[in-house]
This record gives structure tokens, C-alpha cells and sequence, in this order.
């Protein structure tokens, strides 16, 4: 057919039953569908919690406590489940326990609406087979509370139903008598840390073995009004659910109006992070059951330092309950999620400046490059946020301030000469090389209407290292050139700050750009795109320059050595020697590869300060060879 559609079946055509290999099909759901087998203990308490939901639908005036309690036997290797919940007929077993995709809880919810239900799928109950060798429920309905069922199967393709006595109070018990491999399960302190994080939100409490406080007695904030003050609220459930780091602050999730339902709780990391680490830590709970341990994809990308909470009705999961399914309430939750941290982090800098500079000091760096994501951060954090310099950590508006209306960047790391420039212009310098730092000044500068002015650009190099007041002849820049340059580093006589500083060596950073792209193994450490942008932004250069030598004309130093080799003068040499000396020394203190040879760099210190003090005047006395060899005249 053209349009691609399945050809229908025509009378004459004989129709056949698929036939299914319940077997495989057991061992597939029980074994493959969960990632963890601690799914299992999720999915049998979700059990238990649908079955209180549904007595109380089903019998709204009946005597009902509800209540479940885990119990282990370490010695047995065994868990159980128990519930005070509508309980089973044996018809029921039958029908739902036994039935591989068909659930009571689904079909209830779609005929009561009611929310409070959790299971979907039918296949829950499958989950106790990848834990268990057996598993065995026993049961009695609330609608015939004088008579008890046990089921009991092993690998959930075969099993068997008898009549046991009734138990004292309608309700279930699913015990697993645990595979060797799972035997850690038997562990109450186990039990409790697992079933403290997927239950923390379920309305019927949760009793581990014969724990009177249950397990989920968390105080959650967006629930009721909080007793006390609602801020210290957030930050003890932030405290006792946000176990990695400790929460510097914590904000609501509302819902929003036509787009989603979801509420909960979002928290600032107290978590080392730095540009591109992401400790983005979100649980999702549906109907009050954990579904998502790991859901940080909800999260904007910039938000590596955000952890929190968040449960929805309107969310759907998949089949496993582990995941998501991105539909359009997925999508709106992102947006809402975006707009709180946002809205949050407004309402931390405006109420409760202790916390805000404690943000500010430890996630400054993810914070500049969140700025640069969200035009209503940028504002927030544009005179705020600290940047890395060479004086410390430091806002924008300081630096433009230092800099006289400029805020100078260095595009390299620092180190050698340029460091040495940076001090003695006594103006901090921000770290170009540090993460999303300059795309950020540029921000500021269209914001704030001042210069950026990149330190190892030609550009910015051009207004730091300004133009002799009148050029050099060709052979004494060639002199110099000789003697203090080495290949591949450019002289350039220029004037610049201070005086007493004769000469610095500049690196050209998109010729070391080029360098590392062209490399033999670039191909294989950057990815395609990126490289076909890099060689392109790089085919301005050809790359022979590697460095600039500037040599600062308003030095003494400098006036001096030029004086002395217009002159004749036999020590020229020597001195320029010693120059060239120290740059290489200097070159070599930087952070970057030295190409200079320091060893003979410094051993032409030496023969610069022998040669410049060989002629001894008459009448001093020779330094001896060690402190002892002189002695006074008596």
C-alpha cells in the first residue's frame, strides 16, 4: 500500500493466536525489567498502600487502621510485607495475582478516579520473582473475613492456591524466601534505609520490624502548614532527605496553573562543583511513591548544585516505574522546575543574605556560567556573582572599578612574565582560562557599558603595550632581536607600565590553539564539529609566531643597553645577554611548556656577571673562595 498502512486480513486468510512463552515471559518481566531488586520491596509496600486505598473505597465506614510493617529474618533469609488492607478472595488471586498485566488497583482508579492509587501496569507483583525463590501470600478478604487463601509459587510460572485459617484482621502478608544473592535484603537496617526514601511521602505509615515510629514520619513541608516557622521546615526535610551534601538554602515548588500539578522541595547543595560537574540530585515521587531516584534530567543543565524533591498525579511512568515518560507533562515540569530555582534563588538574595553569600562563595564558578543561560539570572547575578582574578576572587563592578572603567582578562593561565606584568600594574586581572569567565565579562560589558580588554589578544595587547613615541632603525631592532629573541617569538619595541620592567614575552594563544588542534591526536580527542569550528576560528594564523617579545623602551634598562651598543660600547653584548637570560628564567617559571634552555640560561647569568665586573678597581680585595679565607690585618 503507498500510504504504508498494514494490509487487512481478508476473509479467506485463516487468523492465528499468538502463542506466548509464559516462562520466558516470567523471567523477562521478574529478571530484566528493574534495574535494582530493592525495585521489588518498592513495588510489594505499593502493594500494600493500594490495598488500604481500596477498603477505604470500598468500606469508607468500616473499622480500618491502616498499617504496614516490613519484617527480616536474617537466619530464615526471608522479608515480609504485611498490610491491614482490603485483602484478597480467593477469585482475586486468581483473576489479579496470578494474571500477568492485569491489575485491580488500574481498573478501580479509571472507575473511581480516585488518585491515591498507585499501580498501573499489573506487573508489580512480578518484581518479588527477580529477589525471591518463593514467594508466599497469605490472605483474607474484607468482604469475607471469615476465611484465609495462600498462594504460593516458585519463579511465578506455576503456582497453587489452598484454604489456611482466617487471619485476626482482613489483610495480606507477602513473604519472599530470598535467593542466595540477595540475602542482604534480610537486614532491618537495611530495610529501613531503603524504605525510608521510598516511602518518606506514602500517607500510611510504614513500620519496620517492631519499630513504633514508622519510617515516613518526615515532616513534609508542602503538606499542611508546618508547625513553626515554614522556612525551618524546608531545611529540616532538606537536611534529612539531601544526604550527600548539606542544604545552604531551600525554596518551594508550586503548582502552576494549567501546566503542571506538581509541588515539593528545592535545596542548594552545600557540594563542591566547579563549571561542568553536575551534583544535580532530584527525586520524583507519583501519588507519594518514590519513581525516580536519579530524575536530574528535570533539572536545567546549569543547576549542577540543585538537589530537591517533587511529587505529581499527572506524571506517567514506564512499565518499570523507574523512569518518565516524556510527554507533555514532563516537559512543563522542566519549565516550572527552571522558574523556582530562579524565583528561589531571588527570594535567598533578597531575604536571607547569610545564605546568599554562602552561595555565592561556594558555587560562584557554576553560577557564572548559569548566568550566562538564563537572561533573569544574569540580572540577579551580574554585580554579584564573585570572578576568579589575579588578586582573588572578586565581583565585576570591583574589577571594572580597579581597571579604571576596563576589565582586563587574561586569556592564558598566568605565570612567567605576564604574571609579573599583572602585579606590577597592581590591577586585578580575571582568569580568562577559567570556566564560562570570559563570555560573562562580555556580558557585563554590553550590560554595564565599559571595555573588555583581553590581556594575550592582539587587540588587548595592542592597548597595554603602546607604540614607541618614535620607531626603532631596522638594524638596532635587529640587534635586539638577535639577542633576546629565540625562534618563533616576535620583538616588538613598544612603551608600557611600569618602567622598571624592560621586557615581557607574551604567548599568541590562538597559535597554541592551533598547535593543540593540529596535533596528531586531535582528531581523536575532540569531537568533529568542534574541531571543524576550531580550525576554522584558528586558519588566521599560520602560526609561525608563537610568542611576542614586547621590550618596553621607557625602561632604563633598556635606554641604557641601547645607548651603550650606539656607542660601541665592548659590554652591550654582555648586557643583553643577561637580559635575555632572565626572560628565558621567567618564560620558564610560567605554567605553559619553557623553550627557552633554563640551564644555559642561567649559567649565562654568571657569564654576564663575570664579564661586567672583570676588571676589579685597584685597591679592593678579591673575594675569597669561601668565608673563612679572609682575615683582618692585625
Amino acid at each position: 500500500m503507498s500510504d504504508g498502512a498494514p494490509p487487512e486480513f481478508t476473509p479467506a486468510e485463516e487468523l492465528r493466536t499468538t502463542e506466548v512463552d509464559l516462562g520466558g515471559l516470567v523471567n523477562v518481566l521478574a529478571t530484566h525489567l528493574y534495574s535494582t531488586p530493592l525495585v521489588a520491596l518498592r513495588e510489594l509496600v505499593q502493594n500494600a498502600h493500594d490495598s488500604h486505598t481500596r477498603r477505604l473505597l470500598e468500606d469508607p465506614d468500616g473499622d480500618h487502621r491502616p498499617l504496614i510493617r516490613v519484617r527480616a529474618d536474617a537466619a530464615r533469609r526471608t522479608v515480609a510485607i504485611e498490610d491491614t488492607g482490603a485483602g484478597l478472595t480467593e477469585p482475586e488471586i486468581h483473576s489479579y495475582l496470578a494474571t500477568v498485566g492485569t491489575g485491580y488497583t488500574r481498573m478501580l482508579r479509571e472507575l473511581t478516579g480516585n488518585q491515591e492509587l498507585i499501580g498501573a501496569f499489573g506487573l508489580g507483583f512480578l518484581s518479588a520473582f527477580s529477589v525471591a525463590d518463593e514467594v508466599t501470600v497469605t490472605t483474607t478478604s474484607h468482604r469475607e473475613p471469615g476465611l484465609g487463601h495462600r498462594y504460593r509459587s516458585r519463579g511465578g510460572e506455576q503456582y497453587q492456591v489452598e484454604p489456611v485459617p482466617a487471619r485476626p484482621r482482613p489483610g495480606t502478608v507477602v513473604e519472599l524466601a530470598l535467593k542466595a544473592e540477595h540475602g542482604h535484603l534480610a537486614d532491618e537496617d537495611v530495610l529501613r534505609d531503603v524504605l525510608g526514601r521510598y516511602c518518606v511521602l506514602l500517607s500510611v505509615p510504614v513500620h519496620v520490624g517492631e519499630d513504633e515510629r514508622p519510617v515516613n514520619s518526615v515532616e513534609v513541608p508542602w503538606r499542611g502548614r508546618p508547625e513553626g516557622d515554614p522556612y525551618a521546615a524546608r531545611m529540616r526535610f532538606a537536611a534529612a532527605f539531601g544526604r550527600r551534601f548539606e542544604p545552604l538554602t531551600a525554596f518551594p515548588v508550586e503548582p502552576v496553573e494549567g501546566a503542571t500539578d506538581a509541588v515539593g522541595l528545592l535545596w542548594v547543595q552545600d557540594g563542591g562543583s566547579y563549571g561542568s560537574s553536575d551534583n544535580r540530585d532530584l527525586a520524583v515521587y507519583l501519588r507519594g511513591m518514590l519513581l525516580a531516584e536519579d530524575a536530574r534530567d528535570l533539572l536545567p543543565r546549569w543547576a549542577g548544585f540543585i538537589g530537591g524533591v517533587v511529587e505529581s498525579d499527572r506524571l506517567t511512568p514506564t512499565a518499570s516505574r523507574e523512569d518518565l515518560q516524556r510527554d507533555e507533562h514532563y516537559h512543563a515540569l522542566r519549565k516550572a522546575l527552571a522558574d523556582a530555582i530562579v524565583d528561589g534563588l531571588y527570594e535567598t538574595a533578597r531575604l536571607r543574605p547569610a545564605a546568599w553569600r554562602r552561595i555565592l562563595t561556594r558555587h560562584g564558578n557554576d553560577l557564572l556560567g548559569a548566568a550566562l543561560c538564563d537572561e533573569r539570572l544574569f540580572t540577579l547575578l551580574a554585580d554579584d556573582v564573585p570572578v576568579p582574578t589575579s588578586q582573588g576572587d572578586l565581583t565585576a563592578g570591583a574589577l571594572r572599578a580597579a581597571g579604571g572603567g576596563a576589565v582586563h582578562v587574561a586569556l592564558g593561565s598566568g605565570g612567567g612574565f605576564e604574571e609579573m606584568l599583572y602585579r606590577a600594574m597592581r590591577v586585578p586581572i580575571a582568569r580568562g582560562d577559567r570556566y564560562a569567565v570570559l563570555p560573562f565579562l562580555h556580558r557585563y560589558a554590553e550590560l554595564r557599558g565599559c571595555r573588555v580588554v583581553e590581556l594575550g589578544s592582539e587587540r588587548g595587547n595592542r592597548e597595554l603595550f603602546r607604540d614607541p613615541e618614535r620607531p626603532l632603525p631596522e638594524h638596532e631592532a635587529a640587534w635586539l632581536a638577535g639577542a633576546l629573541a629565540d625562534p618563533g617569538e616576535q620583538l616588538v619595541p613598544a612603551r608600557f607600565d611600569p618602567p622598571g620592567l624592560p621586557l615581557v614575552l607574551v604567548p599568541d594563544r590562538e597559535a597554541e590553539l592551533k598547535a593543540r588542534i593540529e596535533d596528531d591526536q586531535a582528531d581523536a580527542r575532540i569531537p568533529s564539529a568542534a574541531l571543524r569550528l576550531a580550525r576554522a576560528f584558528t586558519a588566521r594564523t599560520d602560526g609561525g609566531v608563537r610568542a611576542r617579545l614586547y621590550l618596553n623602551l621607557a625602561s632604563p634598562a633598556v635606554r641604557d643597553l641601547l645607548a651603550a651598543y650606539r656607542a660601541g660600547h665592548t659590554g652591550s653584548a654582555t648586557a643583553a645577554g643577561l637580559l635575555r637570560s632572565i626572560k628565558v628564567i621567567m618564560a620558564a617559571a610560567s605554567s605553559g611548556p619553557s623553550e627557552g634552555d633554563l640551564t644555559a640560561a642561567l649559567a649565562g647569568i654568571g657569564t654576564a656577571v663575570s664579564a661586567l665586573t672583570a676588571a676589579v678597581p685597584a685597591g679592593l680585595p678579591e673575594v675569597p673562595d669561601s668565608p673563612g679565607a679572609l682575615t683582618e690585618e692585625p
